[in-house]
């Protein structure tokens, strides 16, 4: 009994000693976060190269010298000081545009600069709960008829109004058109009641239906799908509208309302007759006058022995010195004539045929008269023939030199006369009917300072390029001065021959389709036709009309 008295006794006072020692440590545990967490907070600043480093205040590292930087608060710390915030967003709504620092919870203005405080946008939360709203009532109701916008559902199906099929809605649909950009025209025109924008009962008319026309159903939608039975619209399952289609001839006529037209700016012009003309403007190239271009050649084969000209360009004058020729050939043509003058002396019948007929070689040969007379005078044989200019200009081809050989046919210099030039123009293919020799031409060089030079077309190409499709017109100008060169551009500018008594109408009238032209006819205050017209030629912002302008 002794013995088991002790052993619970013992066992009684362990289990007193564990259960104090674990509510001890229970009691630790729980200071110890507590003491950890008021650790966290007064040691809130670290180095950002040294996280071991901390500190309850700013200052510098110990290691490296860096700036303590504050550690960011705990998702907790963070959550309540965003709802500290978002409440106190809530409350102080209004702030300076300049001092954002500077907020109220209602109108004012801004102690430090006057300016009115502006009202804070809503928050994202608010805006994201609205947006939600939106969305599920969106989505609930997500498919409409594009007929009848009002009908509406939130599973695919068919309009019980058109019977067309109903389709999604866009997401992304762009908003409503905002008045607020509208013109003082447009906002007027919207402003009026509806009726006042509907067309009058005549103002939509058609011409008489004739006995040829005939009754066809097509489908709103898809004009391409036309029946001769009432039904629905394969592809978008619409009802079939009936339709009378009649004559191309029709006229149709539409309404459109003096508020309306002065909403779209719509402008008039009485179609009249007058004189319809035009001008060509154009670029123009200098050319050599090909009329003025002269080629030196030689008839006698032989050596030059003297050349007076040595580059490309060089001025010369008429009658100058170009070069000296020897040529066998020549040599026994003057002692030819020199022996006619002879027996001329013996037999003055027979000697004057021999002389003339020796005089006539020379000249054939290229001698020149000076040449022929000298050696009558004085009877003695020339060796080195001379041979002059026979034009002035200047050398835009020379192919000789000092020592050369040279024979019939060979081209030894080209010498060119600038006193007048040509210029050769491009005028497009669908305006050569305006032009035609003798018109009047002027021509404008900026760069060589020269202004308005007139003149007249003196010659038209009777074909065109076959890479620009384009004419050419030829006009011929007085160079005397010699301030237009060849090769540089000129401005040319070609007028046409009038047209008189055409009916003409403005360029901006036409409706150019490419398969057929139309312009748009008032038929009187309220009432437009559009009709085809045939035009003509285009000047001056006006165009020959014909057909139906009456």
């Amino acid at each position: 009994m002794k013995h088991a008295f002790y052993i619970a006794l013992f066992t009684s006072v362990s289990l007193l000693g564990c259960t104090t020692l674990f509510s001890a440590f229970a009691t630790f545990a729980a200071v110890e976060p507590a003491t950890q967490n008021h650790e966290h907070q007064q040691h809130n600043y670290y180095c950002p190269m040294h996280p071991e480093v901390t500190s309850h205040e700013p200052g510098s590292c110990p290691k490296c010298g860096m700036f303590l930087i504050e550690k960011e608060p705990d998702a907790a710390t963070s959550s309540a000081d965003d709802a500290a915030q978002n409440h106190e967003h809530q409350q102080h709504n209004y702030y300076c545009p300049m001092h954002p620092e500077v907020t109220s919870h209602e109108p004012g203005s801004c102690p430090k600069c006057g300016m009115f405080l502006i009202e804070k946008e809503p928050d994202a939360a608010t805006s994201s709960a609205d947006d939600a709203a939106q969305n599920h009532e969106h989505q609930q109701h997500n498919y409409y008829c594009p007929m009848h916008p009002e009908v509406t559902s939130h599973e695919p199906g068919s309009c019980p109004k058109c019977g067309m099929f109903l389709i999604e809605k866009d997401t992304d649909a762009e908003p409503a058109m905002d008045h607020k950009h509208m013109t003082p025209a447009a906002k007027k025109v919207f402003k009026q009641p509806i009726s006042s924008l509907k067309p009058s009962n005549n103002a939509l008319s058609i011409a008489e239906t004739s006995s040829n026309d005939t009754t066809k159903y097509i489908c709103p939608m898809h004009p391409h799908v036309v029946s001769d039975t009432p039904g629905s619209c394969p592809i978008c399952g619409m009802n079939l509208e009936k339709v009378t289609v009649s004559d191309a001839a029709q006229e149709v006529v539409i309404g459109v309302s003096g508020g309306m037209q002065q909403a779209l700016g719509m402008r008039s012009h009485v179609v009249t007759k007058g004189s319809l003309s035009r001008q060509v403007n154009t670029i123009g190239t200098v050319q050599y006058n090909e009329n003025t271009i002269g080629h030196v050649h030689t008839r006698a084969t032989g050596w030059i022995e003297t050349l007076m000209v040595h580059n490309v360009g060089q001025q010369i004058k008429k009658g100058q010195l170009l070069y000296e020729l020897y040529s066998p050939e020549l040599v026994n043509a003057q002692d030819d004539y020199s022996q006619a003058l002879d027996y001329l002396q013996k037999d003055k019948n027979r000697g004057s045929i021999l002389l003339s007929k020796a005089r006539k070689r020379l000249e054939l040969l290229g001698v020149d008269d000076t040449v022929i007379k000298r050696l009558e005078a004085t009877g003695e044989t020339v060796f080195r023939v001379p041979f002059y200019a026979p034009q002035s200009g200047f050398i835009s081809e020379l192919t000789i030199r000092h020592g050369m050989y040279i024979q019939p046919g060979d081209t030894l210099f080209e010498i060119v006369n600038l006193d007048s030039v040509w210029v050769i123009a491009d005028v497009f293919e669908n305006e050569q009917s305006w032009l035609s020799q003798g018109h009047k031409v002027s021509v404008s060089a900026a760069a060589q300072g020269l202004f308005d030079i007139e003149s007249s077309i003196d010659y038209i190409y009777p074909e065109l390029d076959t890479v620009t499709r384009a004419m050419r017109v030829r006009v011929q100008l007085n160079n005397v001065q010699e301030q237009l060169r060849p090769g540089s551009l000129v401005d040319v500018t070609l007028y046409g021959q009038a047209k008189s008594n055409v009916l003409t109408v403005p360029t901006e009238a036409l409706i150019l389709t490419g398969r057929e032209n139309r312009v748009v006819v008032q038929r009187d205050d309220t009432r437009f036709a559009s009709v085809p017209v045939k035009i003509g030629m285009m000047a001056s912002r006006k165009s020959r009309g014909a057909s139906r302008l009456k």
